[in-house]
């Protein structure tokens, strides 16, 4: 059977989503890491300049 490598909608892409996920939540749950991430890279970095300045 044909499997495509692109979507043409997100619709598309929940039908294959794991354990029962809707593409709502894994855009949620999504975000929510990137913005963890994004705040880790930035106080490691701060903490970092930090104790180099002092």
């Amino acid at each position: 059977m044909f499997a495509p490598f692109a979507y043409a909608t997100a619709g598309d892409a929940a039908d294959g989503l794991l354990n029962g996920l809707s593409i709502e939540d894994l855009q949620r749950w999504t975000l929510i890491y990137l913005g963890i991430s994004v705040l880790a890279f930035v106080l490691v970095w701060l903490i970092g300049y930090l104790r180099r300045a002092g």
